[in-house]
């Protein structure tokens, strides 16, 4: 359940405005108004991301004092299934007042997918109002989605809720009404259960972080969902309004962001993967045996305008497979219990296999991909838009396509799978032997000189030539491996070049492209996802300069944003613009966004686990002074840290070593 409005409350003024339940828009509108005139907005206090209160005064039922004597507060709360507003007045008069409180609704059946195009259906659904002597309501259906709508005391009509209120002296009265919904062909479900992790006790001579990272926990408690088919594994739908589903690359990502704070989101992300996960070649939904899928919705996908037509169950991606092994490899790192790891090693093998046997499509050692449905996605990176890969003269690539970072993310998941299949009895000899193949293959032709530094390609195109853009992608080679360490000094000045680095993050391409702009999805905006992991790798690498330069323009975009970060933002130069421009159609909260946090966290603090050695490294940078934070989960157990102004640590519960292995602390026994 969703609901997006205008500042002051009302839904209807905008065309994404309206109540959402799973995809599918059931209110369209929604007013209120008092004696037939609008109340007079004042205030919205935010509470969480599940509740938010607009504070108004009703001015025409007042004296003739300045002071405001009568005022109206509208509590609005999204559930797992239902949608409640408790509307409170409240008067200082020394008499009662008699008034006609009406709440015009307009119900809806559009689904997101034309929402998002502006393509709105203007037919809506019949309404049945509940008869004289029930308890005051109406339902309806659209779309498969059935709802009731109950009105406690107040007249119903198909379009109107009316109430006659006496609003005493010195005194308060409240109306309440809410909807209730069902989908008949869900295939997510919302959870309410108590986050898994504890939100931790964060201080700073900078509190920029610390603001992030509370409000991006709230936003993540409220992305929390299940699978139908698997309700006790949760996972964070990737983002509101467009993408409130299970996106394996983009669920992936922000589980492995949160693994600072414990691991169970992680295993939960894993295990619904893990059940979904190809098992024979299907052309249509792109499954393939060992593929961890791409998205799953309650009916096929229409993207009006692109050609594109996905299934419900879609598979069209060729980087969640390898990340799912990253983010098992690194939950094990961070302490998940080897009960949880041992049933999924099946999963791992099959996901190994799938990159030898599928990804790499032509036997180059290299993973590619290409659409092969005609109606699928035609770019099937985390950069998914039909013109993210670009030459730098503005034409578009040609697939198959095989980008930079999906081989950083295959070299890692190999060498790390193996390292899996090593500690639980098994042998990684040929993942390790194939991974040594995909980094000469890398090494032999994605770099591409410059006077300004040899680079890496974006990705190859059909014929394998290196297509010649300088991107973001660079970023995410950091701390996988297949770098050497003259390459990565080469490659990390670039990230914070003028070009890329728009002073609020990295740029997923950079200006000196004839493609650039710095509103395109994919050819110029900032993704904090993506400038967050160039900033763990970076920090992993030992670049720390360059890791901090990228942190300091996301914690000014987080202020510019009030800390709730979008999914995307303009790439515009900071030194221009006093705040971040916004995308305009940007999810708002986006999981990976908001997980993003953690990470910044993580890698200013320059966590790197081993909880097998019973080791916690930890290198902190002294970009935001002081710290005390308590709330680091590491092998289970929640401990604490305090950094001085200098990035020194001065005390810590946890099993911290400086990178060199030198001890802060007595280590942890290694495990089992």
């Amino acid at each position: 359940m969703q609901a997006w409005s205008s500042a002051d409350g009302e839904i209807g003024a905008h065309p994404v405005e309206g109540v959402y339940f799973s995809d599918v828009r059931v209110l369209s509108g929604l007013t209120v108004s008092v004696d037939d005139r609008p109340l007079e907005h004042v205030a919205t206090s935010v509470r969480s991301a599940s509740s938010v209160t607009f504070i108004s005064v009703v001015r025409h039922v007042d004296d003739g004092t300045p002071d405001p004597g009568v005022r109206a507060e509208l509590r609005r709360t999204a559930s797992v299934s239902g949608f409640a507003e408790r509307l409170e007045f409240s008067s200082r008069l020394p008499h009662e007042l008699v008034v006609k409180v009406v709440v015009n609704y307009r119900t809806d059946a559009t689904t997101l997918d034309m929402v998002k195009a502006g393509l709105a259906e203007a037919a809506a659904p019949t309404v049945s109002v509940r008869p004289d002597g029930e308890l005051p309501g109406a339902s309806w259906v659209g779309n498969d989605v059935a709802v009731t709508l109950s009105a406690p005391g107040a007249a119903v009509t198909a379009t109107s809720l009316t109430w006659t209120v006496t609003i005493p002296a010195r005194g308060s009265v409240v109306l309440h009404w809410s909807l209730v919904t069902r989908d008949a062909l869900a295939v997510v479900l919302g959870v309410d259960t108590a986050a898994p992790w504890v939100a931790p006790a964060l201080t700073a001579s900078d509190d920029r972080l610390a603001r992030w990272t509370a409000q991006a926990l709230s936003d993540l408690d409220a992305l929390r969902m299940a699978t139908v088919s698997m309700p006790d594994r949760q996972f964070f739908a990737a983002g509101a309004p467009w993408f409130f589903t299970l996106f394996g690359r983009d669920s992936i990502w922000a589980a492995r962001f949160m693994l600072p704070l414990g691991t169970t989101m992680a295993s939960g992300t894993l295990g619904v993967l893990a059940g979904l996960q190809g098992l024979r070649e299907d052309l249509d939904t792109a499954e393939e045996p060992g593929r961890i899928m791409h998205e799953v919705r309650r009916s096929e996908l229409h993207i009006p305008g692109d050609s594109v037509t996905l299934p419900p169950l879609y598979y069209g991606t060729v980087d969640a497979t390898p990340l799912w092994i990253c983010l098992l490899h690194d939950a094990w790192r961070w302490g998940m219990p080897d009960a949880e790891i041992i049933p999924l090693l099946p999963n791992l093998t099959r996901a190994l296999e799938w990159m030898r046997d599928f990804g790499d499509s032509d036997g180059d050692g290299l993973l590619e991909y290409v659409d092969k449905t005609g109606h699928g996605l035609s770019n099937q990176g985390w950069k998914d838009s039909g013109d993210s890969v670009q030459w730098r003269d503005g034409s578009l690539a040609v697939g198959p396509i095989a980008l930079c970072e999906v081989q950083a993310y295959a070299y890692e998941a190999a060498t790390h799978g193996a390292d899996l299949l090593d500690a639980f009895g098994g042998d990684g000899a040929e993942w390790r032997t194939w991974a040594a193949r995909l980094r000469l293959a890398f090494h032999e032709k994605y770099w591409i000189d410059s006077p300004d530094g040899a680079y890496v390609a974006i990705a190859l195109d059909s014929h394998k030539r290196a297509v010649d853009t300088v991107t973001s992608n660079i970023g995410h080679l950091f701390g996988t491996g297949i770098l050497d360490e003259d390459q990565a000094r080469l490659l990390a000045p670039r990230l914070i070049s003028p070009g890329l680095n728009s002073g609020y993050g990295l740029r997923t391409m950079s200006t000196d492209s004839e493609g650039y702009w710095p509103l395109s999805y994919h050819g110029g905006s900032v993704w904090t996802h993506d400038t967050a992991i160039a900033i763990s790798g970076l920090a992993r690498d030992g670049f720390r300069a360059e890791a901090d330069e990228l942190t300091r323009g996301l914690l000014a975009a987080a202020s510019g944003f009030h800390y709730r970060m979008p999914e995307l933002h303009s790439g515009d130069f900071a030194s221009e613009f006093p705040s971040p421009i916004p995308y305009p159609a940007a999810c708002r909260p986006q999981a990976w966004s908001a997980a993003a946090a953690i990470s910044v966290l993580g890698s200013t603090l320059g966590l790197l686990p081993h909880a097998q050695d019973g080791v916690l490294e930890a290198n902190p940078s002294s970009l935001i002074g002081a710290i005390e934070l308590d709330g680091i989960v590491f092998r289970g157990v929640s401990g604490n840290i305090v950094v001085g102004h200098s990035g020194e640590i001065v005390t810590s519960t946890l099993p911290l070593a400086r990178p060199d292995r030198s001890w802060f602390n007595d280590p942890l026994p290694a495990a089992g």
